[in-house]
C-alpha cells in the first residue's frame, strides 16, 4: 500500500529573497526564545493622543513624560549609536521613534537593527521629547516587536495599479492616505443618512436577503439553494416589496440600508454586490420623495465636506447645493435625436432612430426599454450637474403609479449626477388590481426568456389588498453617493469589491 502524500509546502529556497530573509529573521527571533507575534505589547497611549497633547513644544525639549506607543514601521534609518524610525497607526497618524545606544543598550539596539523591517508592528517605551530639529518623538528606553511582517511594503515611488489596490486593499490601506480616507468616509455618510431619516421620524428596518422569489426591480438575480428547505432561493435584488409590506402594516415612514445582489455586468458604476438605501413615505409622492433625496445628498455633503460644494479626488468641484434642475425624459430624448419623440412613439419609430444612432438593439427590449436606451445613448457624459429626469414609460415601471396627466408615463424620476444614475423615486402604485395586471405582464415576459422580469409574488399582492396608503418611494446607491462626493469609480468606494480570483 502506497503512503499518502501531504500537500507540498513552499520551499524556502523558492521564495523571493525579501520574503526568504524575513522568514529567516522570524525563525531567529523564535530560536532565541522571543515571540514574533506576542499576545500584547506595552501601549499607554495612541500616536494621535501624543500629538494632540504636545502641540507646541520648543525644539530639543524633554517633557519628562514616559509613554508606551505602538505602530507600524514605515521609515527606518539606522546609524552607529542612534536609530530613527517613523511609526504609523491605523488612522494615518505618525510619530518618530529614536533609539540611542546609551538609552536602550548595545544588545537591544543591535536587535533593532537586525530584526526590524519596514512593515513590522513595534511598541516603543520612552520619554516624549522633541528632537534637535523640533520633531515630536519618543526617545526609547525599551522596545518590543508586536508583529513581524513577512512581506515588504510597496516602494513609495512605484504606486500600485488600480487592479492591485482593489485586490489587495489591506496593502492599499497601509500605504495610501486616500484609501484610509475613503474607508472612513463611508461611516460618516452612513451616519448622516441615518441622522437625516431620524430627524424626519423614519424607522429603520431589516428585510430578507434570501428570498423565495425576486422582485422590486428589473434585474437578473443570483440563485442559491437551501438545503434545509430543499428549495431554490434568490439573493435580494431590491427590498422594495418587503418595505411596502411595512407601509401596509402601518410603518408609515420606513427605510433600509441594505446589500443588494444583481447578476449583471460590472463597470465603473456597476457592481454585482452593492449597498443601497430605500425609503417609503406614506402620504408622500414623487415630489416629496425628491425633496427628501436632495436633503439626504446635501446633508451627506455637509457631513464630509462641510459644504454643499464637494471637492473630488482630482481637484474638480461639484456643487450639490440649492434646488436641482428637472426635465422630462422624452423632452431630453427629442432634444438629443433632433426630432420629436413622445410616450406614444411606436417601437418601429424608436428602432429607426436607434439604428440611425448606430445603437445595437437587443431583440428582447420592449418599447419603453428601447426609449430609455436611446435616452442613455444621447445624454451620455452630459448630465453632470444634479438633475431629476422625470416621466418614464409605463411598460418598464410595473410598480409605479400612472402619471396623473400624461398618458403612457408613470410618476418616476431618476436623479443623475456626474453622468450616472444616483437615485430613483416614484409615486407608488397602490391599486392591487392594477398591480396584479402589471406583475402578470412581467411574468409573461419572464416566460418568454426575459431574465430581468419580475415574478408574480402572491403574498405581496395579498398584502396590497389590505390597502396601502398613497406613498412616495425612492432608492439610492450608497456606493454611488460616495462616487458623487469623491469623483471616484465604484470599485474605489467599495472597500472589498468582487474581483475574479488570481490565476
Amino acid at each position: 500500500m502506497s503512503e499518502s502524500k501531504s500537500p507540498a509546502l513552499p520551499v524556502e529556497d523558492d521564495l523571493p529573497e525579501q520574503l526568504r530573509i524575513r522568514r529567516e529573521k522570524r525563525a531567529a527571533i523564535m530560536e532565541r526564545g522571543a515571540d514574533a507575534y506576542p499576545v500584547s505589547v506595552p501601549r499607554t497611549s495612541t500616536l494621535k493622543a501624543i500629538r494632540d497633547a504636545h502641540t507646541e513644544l520648543p525644539v530639543d525639549h524633554a517633557t519628562g513624560i514616559t509613554e508606551s506607543v505602538a505602530g507600524r514601521v514605515i521609515f527606518k534609518r539606522d546609524t552607529g549609536k542612534l536609530c530613527f524610525a517613523t511609526l504609523r497607526e491605523g488612522d494615518g497618524t505618525e510619530l518618530q521613534a529614536m533609539l540611542s545606544l546609551d538609552k536602550v543598550g548595545e544588545e537591544a539596539l543591535n536587535r533593532w537593527k537586525s530584526e526590524i523591517d519596514l512593515g513590522d508592528h513595534v511598541s516603543v517605551t520612552g520619554e516624549v521629547i522633541t528632537s534637535k530639529r523640533g520633531e515630536l518623538s519618543i526617545l526609547a528606553n525599551d522596545w518590543a516587536l508586536g508583529s513581524k511582517s513577512l512581506r515588504p511594503l510597496p516602494v513609495e515611488h512605484k504606486p500600485m495599479s488600480e487592479e492591485t489596490r482593489v485586490r489587495m486593499r489591506y496593502v492599499d490601506l497601509i500605504v495610501r492616505p486616500e484609501a484610509r480616507s475613503n474607508a472612513r468616509l463611508r461611516p460618516q455618510v452612513m451616519k448622516s443618512l441615518r441622522d437625516t431619516f431620524s430627524a424626519r421620524d423614519f424607522i429603520e428596518v431589516e428585510t430578507p436577503m434570501l428570498q423565495v422569489m425576486h422582485g422590486g426591480a428589473t434585474a437578473r438575480p443570483f440563485k442559491t439553494l437551501s438545503n434545509a428547505y430543499d428549495m431554490e432561493l434568490f439573493l435580494r435584488i431590491a427590498p422594495e416589496l418587503f418595505l411596502k409590506r411595512c407601509v401596509v402594516g402601518g410603518i408609515d415612514r420606513v427605510f433600509e440600508i441594505n446589500r443588494n445582489f444583481r447578476n449583471e455586468g460590472a463597470d465603473s458604476s456597476h457592481s454585482p454586490e452593492f449597498a443601497m438605501i430605500e425609503s417609503y413615505e406614506a402620504y408622500g409622492d414623487w415630489n416629496t420623495i425628491a425633496d427628501l433625496t436632495r436633503t439626504l445628498v446635501q446633508d451627506a455633503a455637509m457631513a464630509v465636506a462641510g459644504s454643499h460644494i464637494v471637492t473630488h479626488h482630482d481637484g474638480r468641484q461639484l456643487d450639490l447645493g440649492g434646488t436641482w434642475r428637472e426635465a422630462n425624459l422624452f423632452d431630453l430624448i427629442s432634444e438629443g435625436v433632433g426630432q420629436e419623440v413622445t410616450p406614444q412613439s411606436s417601437y418601429d419609430e424608436l428602432k429607426t432612430i436607434a439604428t440611425k444612432l448606430g445603437m445595437k438593439i437587443d431583440p428582447k427590449w420592449i418599447t419603453g426599454k428601447l426609449a430609455e436606451e436611446i435616452f442613455e445613448h444621447v445624454t451620455e457624459g452630459q448630465l453632470n450637474e444634479p438633475i431629476f429626469v422625470k416621466g418614464y414609460p409605463v411598460d418598464t415601471s410595473p410598480l409605479v403609479r400612472a402619471h396623473r396627466t400624461i398618458p403612457g408615463l408613470v410618476e418616476k424620476w431618476d436623479l443623475y449626477v456626474e453622468g450616472f444614475e444616483l437615485a430613483t423615486g416614484y409615486s407608488e402604485l397602490i391599486d392591487p388590481v392594477v398591480q396584479r395586471e402589471r406583475l402578470t405582464e412581467q411574468s409573461l415576459l419572464a416566460a418568454k426568456g426575459d431574465l430581468e422580469a419580475m415574478q408574480l409574488d402572491e403574498d405581496f399582492l395579498r398584502a396590497m389588498e389590505y390597502a396601502m396608503p398613497p406613498t412616495g418611494g425612492m432608492g439610492m446607491g450608497v456606493d454611488r453617493l460616495l462616487m458623487a462626493l469623491t469623483g471616484l469609480g465604484i470599485r474605489e468606494t467599495i472597500l472589498f469589491p468582487l474581483v475574479k480570483p488570481e490565476e
